[in-house]
Order: C-alpha cells, then sequence, then structure tokens
C-alpha cells in the first residue's frame, strides 16, 4: 500500500518541483522560456509573489505537485501541476487539485483560471469534473496553450 501525504512547499523543495515539471513538459511539448524562469526559481516567482506549492509525497518521495500563482485581487492561476508516469492513476491529481482548491478559499480566492492543451485529456476531465469550465480563446505567456478555463469560487 502506497502512503500518500499532501504538503505545503519546504525548503529544499525547488529541485523536485522542477524535476517534475519538466518530466512532463517535455514528454508532450518543449521547454519555454517562461517555464525555465518558473521553474529555475519558485521562491521568487510563486512563493513570494503570494503564491503556494503543493506537494504528493508517496512513500517519502515527490511523486506530484501543483503551484497556486497570484494573478491579482482574488484571483490565482493553477499551474506546473506534475504527476510523475509511476503513480499516475493513484488519484494524485486529483488530491492536488483539490487541496489547491481548497487553499485558493483559505485565501478567499474569487477566481481560479489555468491553462493547458488539448492533448492532456485526462487533466481536462480532471479539470472539468472538479468545476472548472472553458473560456474563449485568448493570449498566453506559452505556445502550448490551446484551452484556457476558469471556477468561479463564492
Amino acid at each position: 500500500m502506497v502512503t500518500v501525504e499532501i504538503r505545503e512547499f519546504a525548503a529544499g523543495d525547488a529541485e523536485a518541483f522542477r524535476a517534475l515539471n519538466e518530466e512532463w513538459i517535455t514528454r508532450f511539448f518543449a521547454l519555454e522560456k517562461k517555464d525555465m524562469e518558473t521553474l529555475g526559481d519558485p521562491e521568487t516567482n510563486i512563493l513570494a509573489r503570494g503564491g503556494r506549492i503543493f506537494f504528493a509525497i508517496c512513500d517519502e518521495k515527490a511523486a506530484g505537485c501543483v503551484a497556486l500563482m497570484t494573478m491579482g485581487e482574488g484571483e490565482f492561476e493553477i499551474g506546473k501541476m506534475a504527476v510523475t508516469p509511476s503513480a499516475q492513476g493513484l488519484g494524485l491529481g486529483r488530491r492536488l487539485m483539490l487541496r489547491a482548491i481548497e487553499a485558493a478559499r483559505e485565501m478567499r480566492a474569487t477566481r481560479l483560471y489555468l491553462e493547458t492543451n488539448h492533448v492532456l485529456t485526462p487533466a481536462i476531465a480532471l479539470y472539468e469534473s472538479v468545476g472548472f469550465a472553458h473560456l474563449p480563446e485568448g493570449d498566453s505567456a506559452y505556445k502550448r496553450v490551446d484551452v484556457r478555463m476558469e471556477m468561479l469560487l463564492d
């Protein structure tokens, strides 16, 4: 039986955050400049700006992560969500997403936003199942983005 803990970013987690995200991005796409900036220093680019990062720890090893990134007053982007292939199918993505939504509510967020790509159908199904709705096309800092979604919180 696998032991799973969802916990917040701690000192020394930057490398695991980078590795988990690089693993999935390079499997489907190419790393972009914005990826390298964010993954290169998540403490400055996410945490110091009022965001949060959560990890799924399986048997004492980081197996997944998600970031809650400040966009503006009451608005956060959910991004940099990754689950290593060996841990997929264990429900880690759902647990991470639910923890990020819970954290946003704790922070009195009114809106969550995310960007993805149509080839990531399991991720899109997860986002829809927890209440995200599709938005029309728009601009993104990433070339790979062709799906945008939001969740309005009360």
